[in-house]
């Protein structure tokens, strides 16, 4: 098994990094890497907190853990360094700026329920999952009509409108 040192593992990783991110399978024929072995290498750099998108294409899809990574490395970024730094991830200042205002909401004290409200919260959930189970019941009720009438009507087409009532 070859071992491979740290700036070619960084190099590789960066291959598959925005804004020109390449595929896993891509950067494994151009390097001869293994894919399990370059999927490892893209997770230990995301849990040095790193971010290393599984979806570089589209910033919006990332992971939560991958969004806060770059909210932190681009906190102490002046305006212009902000602005390099977008262009060569490939994001939007307004991205960031998003992400960020979205992890201090989450980090805010979550709002307890009392006993009253976790109860009509329950019961508004079972409600919802008895009309959902009523709903595909009678979806398949009206399946089953559904077939019983074209079936019928083809009957009615190939012997005739003779009833043996």
């Amino acid at each position: 098994m070859p071992r491979y040192s740290e700036e070619f593992k960084a190099k590789v990783v960066e291959k598959m990094m925005p804004p020109n991110a390449r595929a896993v399978a891509d950067v494994h024929r151009e390097t001869g890497v293994s894919e399990p072995t370059l999927y490892a290498w893209r997770r230990e750099f995301q849990d040095r907190g790193h971010a290393v998108p599984a979806d570089p294409a589209n910033p919006e899809s990332w992971s939560g853990r991958d969004k806060l990574a770059v909210v932190i490395e681009t906190a102490a970024l002046n305006e212009q360094a902000l602005s390099e730094y977008c262009r060569c991830k490939g994001l939007y200042p307004e991205q960031i700026e998003r992400w960020k205002e979205a992890a201090m909401a989450g980090s805010a004290d979550p709002q307890r329920l009392t006993r009253d409200e976790r109860a009509a919260w329950q019961q508004e959930k079972k409600r919802v999952r008895d009309l959902e189970r009523e709903l595909r019941r009678k979806e398949k009720a009206l399946a089953e009509a559904a077939a019983l009438l074209v079936l019928k009507k083809k009957a009615q087409a190939i012997w005739g409108d003779d009833e043996d009532a």
